[in-house]
């Protein structure tokens, strides 16, 4: 896997603390377009040339008469009509349309007047006066009324009036024209219309009586639309009323008719009975009693006389011819219901056929008479239409006879104003005022959401995945000049204890400090924590290994003839390349000259046993390199040393950079134990206040008893000078 793609950092919430945060870094932004906005809005509040408004206000109608009129024969009740949602906002079209403008230009002669006012040669051309007129007019509704406001602005309060007065006068006169131009239009056009129609109906009239005389046609009633029925709609219901009675007198005896036939099929004796109930007959009812009693006097016959005995015989033959009677009467009371039934289906038939033949002639009559009746629904149709016209054009006759109301009412004629309302001063720097707030902070956000460099701690340890070691604030001297009770020194000695604590094992001492570009307090931070591990009593050296750009001798003011590169390259020994400083624990190895030949030397053996050497020496042993993303020494530094603090500078480099930093020690095995922030202003940023609130509390104490600030970057070079001799 590539160790150079790391994982996505998860998003940051915006606290409140962070807006306010952004807004006091940000306040020299937000000032200067708030003053810019507010300025420029005052500046051209006053330079604006002042405009007087007058305004007429008018009542809008609809057209409507003040008596009631005719309308398809009905009474209509006056000023009745729909409701129409764009009524006004068309009146207000119709107010500044063309018509309406260039008649107030000819009616106060606007052309030679705007002429003469804007020093022409000549009067205007009616088009310019008209756009002109058109930009000084302002409609405005009433509103829940049916009142418009007519507002003309102009520089001049007279005219503003006079405009407005004679604008609502012309659209007035305008309307009342208008409605009576399209009432006379459609008088004519009734009256011309009306007279097609006389003529019409007149030529219809003769066409309908030539095919009533051709045809042969009886048509004795107005109204009728056709040819009436043959057996005419009293016959017609006689015939379906005896069909219906009959058809169900049908069906019940056929249906009876049908039992009784599969009884007799089945069982005879039980169609004897069943038949007196369901078709009553006196003479079987007769028979049956007979038949009974013969039955009766043969069983006690037989048990008295025996079945040989004359009278016994007698019995049998009646029994005999009686039931004989009863069969033939049976039978001949189902022929009859038989009959009966064919004569019922007679019935019908004969009803549903005198029903079909008028039908059928009825449809006969109809299509030889159609051509008639069809000229005759024409004629109706056209005398209709002519009906019609004839009312609506006495009606509109009438109507125009009638008083009208006024549609368009002076309410409040327009005064001159003495009082000019543009430009509105307080407003104008009131709403200066607001946008110049709201575009400057605005502006400081988006400079905010822009600039990607290391604001917060948040920001690096969400962004880097390491922890914040220490937090450097602004204008931070040199400790060694400053001595352990400067008030910078609490800062590195809480890098210092923060550093200590993250190695993981006592021996690691060498530390290499490094940072992704230049100028970002690297030298100094390397050579204060050094002091601060020297002014805790432990033996402390200082490697100036920044052979690109050295500093470090700079900061000493000390000549940088003989140092690390005169021992790499076997010209020195370590004891004539080692110098001492004034503090007694801290020593001090400058880069030394950097031959053109040997620019790979920090890769050498002879480093990495001079590493070896220092670890055996001293207690710590700091290492200044250059820029990490500049050259590859830092790299090969970072690789040989124990530890490696990275140096950030407070919003000087955006963040892609320190994270490709971070994995530039990665990729060579470099052990990243932490991020320094440095140039904090602890003024502005509450958040790094409560993360060294000690150091800060003590900072403001003892601030008037420090010497002038330095930048965290390079050091001055007209600082005093530091006593450096060799240590051997």
């Amino acid at each position: 896997m590539d160790p150079l793609k790391t994982t996505a950092p998860p998003e940051a919430k915006l606290h409140f603390l962070d807006y306010w945060r952004i807004i006091r870094i940000r306040k020299t932004v937000i000032l200067a377009v708030f003053l810019l906005v507010v300025i420029t809005a005052t500046i051209v509040t006053f330079i604006l040339p002042e405009s007087y408004s007058s305004m007429a206000r008018i009542k809008v109608e609809r057209d409507v008469t003040d008596v009631s009129g005719v309308e398809g024969g009905s009474v209509q009740v006056a000023g009745m009509s729909s409701y129409d949602p764009y009524f006004i906002q068309t009146e207000f079209e119709v107010i500044q349309s063309q018509v309406i403008l260039d008649k107030v230009v000819e009616d106060l002669n606007l052309n030679k007047t705007w002429g003469d006012k804007y020093h022409l040669d000549g009067p205007l051309k009616t088009a310019e006066s008209r756009r002109i007129l058109k930009g000084m007019i302002e409609l405005r509704p009433t509103r829940n009324t049916s009142l418009i406001e007519i507002r003309v602005y102009s520089d001049n309060a007279d005219e503003a009036a006079r405009i407005a007065n004679q604008l609502a006068k012309t659209y007035a006169d305008h309307r009342q024209s208008e409605r009576r131009d399209l009432t006379m239009n459609g008088i004519k056009t009734f009256e011309d219309k009306l007279k097609e129609y006389y003529n019409e109906v007149t030529k219809q009239e003769e066409q309908v009586d030539k095919l009533r005389r051709e045809l042969h046609v009886v048509d004795t009633d107005p109204q009728s639309t056709g040819p009436g029925s043959t057996l005419g709609p009293v016959n017609v219901l006689h015939y379906n009323s005896l069909k219906i009675d009959n058809e169900a007198q049908w069906i019940k005896e056929a249906q009876l008719l049908e039992k009784l036939k599969d009884i007799q099929a089945t069982n005879a004796s039980l169609l004897r009975q069943a038949l007196p109930t369901a078709a009553p007959d006196s003479m079987l009812n007769t028979l049956l009693q007979d038949f009974i009693s013969a039955e009766e006097k043969l069983v006690t016959q037989l048990n008295d006389l025996g079945p040989n005995h004359p009278d016994v015989q007698r019995t049998i033959k009646l029994r005999d011819e009686l039931d004989h009677k009863i069969n033939e009467r049976v039978s001949g009371i189902i022929a009859g219901m038989e009959v009966h039934v064919s004569a019922l289906w007679a019935v019908v038939s004969n009803s549903v056929q005198k029903v079909e033949e008028a039908k059928s002639n009825d449809m006969q009559i109809a299509e030889a008479s159609r051509p008639y009746f069809l000229a005759k629904a024409d004629l109706d149709r056209v005398k209709k239409f002519r009906d019609v016209l004839a009312l609506r054009a006495q009606q509109e006759s009438i109507e125009v006879a009638l008083p009208k109301t006024m549609m368009v009412t002076l309410v409040d004629p327009a005064e001159a104003n003495l009082k000019p309302v543009r430009p509105n001063k307080p407003l104008n720097i009131a709403l200066g005022i607001i946008i110049g707030l709201v575009v400057g902070v605005g502006l400081a956000f988006f400079i905010e959401y822009l600039d990607t460099s290391v604001k917060t701690i948040d920001d690096v340890e969400r962004t880097l995945q390491a922890p914040v070691l220490g937090v450097i604030p602004q204008n931070v001297g040199y400790l060694i000049e400053e001595g352990a009770e400067s008030p910078h020194a609490e800062a590195y000695r809480v890098l210092r204890t923060n550093l200590l604590f993250s190695r993981k094992d006592d021996k690691l001492n060498t530390v290499a400090v490094v940072s992704a570009g230049a100028g970002e307090g690297k030298s100094t931070t390397v050579f204060n924590l050094a002091t601060v591990f020297a002014q805790g009593g432990q033996r402390v050296l200082v490697v100036d290994s920044d052979l690109r750009r050295p500093t470090l001798h700079k900061l000493l003011n000390v000549a940088n003839n003989l140092g690390l590169t005169n021992y790499l390259m076997k010209q020195n020994s370590l004891e004539e390349v080692i110098q001492t400083t004034s503090l007694a624990t801290l020593d001090f190895m400058s880069s030394g000259k950097l031959p053109s030949s040997s620019l790979g030397i920090l890769n050498s053996a002879q480093m990495k046993d001079l590493i070896s050497e220092l670890k055996q020496r001293y207690d710590f042993v700091f290492f200044d390199s250059p820029p990490i993303m500049g050259v590859s020494d830092a790299s090969i530094l970072a690789s040989e040393v124990d530890m490696t603090l990275q140096v950030i500078q407070y919003r000087r480099y955006p963040q892609p950079m320190n994270i490709r930093a971070k994995q530039l020690i990665e990729k060579v095995g470099g052990n990243l134990i932490g991020i320094v922030l440095n140039n904090i202003n602890m003024s502005q940023d509450e958040s790094y206040y409560y993360y060294s609130g000690y150091y800060h509390y003590y900072y403001s104490k003892n601030e008037d008893e420090v010497t002038p600030a330095r930048s965290n970057g390079a050091a001055s070079e007209d600082k005093p000078r530091i006593d450096i001799k060799p240590k051997y």
